[in-house]
């Protein structure tokens, strides 16, 4: 066989398996698929090809993000360039949420990532490579010390507190909305335009909230 057309060849299985188990560990956990499932989902006899292709599972988890990050930070990138400057506290929170979500809507229905993310966030390993991904990006940390300029001054356990119900917010609210388009089940909103705009509302709203301070015991 040519190079070249063993060079397309691999390419083409490596992208049927990428999808394949995106599928599979959105649908049951990393953990929960083998990959001798993730093979023949893939329509690959040989159930080594796998390990062939991309090694560890871990190897492959981070595979599936690779594949999606580069159209998402495009789109962050292009954000960034026209508020940069701005202390307006949306506009960074747009910036934050509106590249990944703009990403599903473009691949159409039914999409996987969403879901894969919110089973990737739910293990303590697998989490890291997420994190690793995120904190790796110039533009993202970029669009983290524009949030963090605006922000009001808070307690420390209170930033750290709402910090997290923040990075819930931004993996689950997706997640829901992909599985619901997913089942034909009713969505809250209309498109995922209007998702994400709902979204930044909320995490305006998780920001700016009054702080109350807990009463003496």
């Amino acid at each position: 066989m040519p190079a070249k057309a063993r060079t397309d060849r691999n390419a083409a299985t490596r992208e049927r398996i990428l999808d394949a188990a995106e599928r599979l560990f959105a649908e049951h956990g990393v953990h929960g698929v083998s990959n001798r499932q993730v093979a023949e989902a893939a329509g690959q006899g040989n159930t080594a090809v796998v390990g062939y292709h991309f090694g560890t599972k871990t190897d492959l988890v981070r595979a599936i993000v690779h594949r999606h990050g580069a159209a998402i930070e495009q789109t962050r990138e292009q954000m960034v360039a026209r508020v940069e400057g701005s202390d307006d506290l949306r506009d960074w929170l747009e910036c934050l949420v509106r590249p990944t979500i703009d990403h599903l809507a473009a691949l159409g229905t039914p999409t996987w990532y969403a879901r894969f993310g919110a089973q990737v966030m739910t293990d303590p390993a697998l989490r890291a490579i997420l994190v690793d991904e995120s904190l790796g990006s110039p533009v993202l940390q970029r669009v983290l010390e524009g949030l963090q300029a605006c922000l009001p001054a808070l307690p420390a356990a209170v930033r750290r507190e709402r910090g997290d119900v923040g990075r819930h917010l931004l993996v689950h609210v997706p997640a829901e909305r992909e599985r619901a388009l997913a089942e034909g089940a009713p969505t809250v909103r209309a498109t995922w335009a209007d998702t994400a705009t709902g979204l930044v509302d909320v995490l305006v709203g998780v920001w700016l909230a009054p702080v109350t301070t807990p009463a003496a015991r």
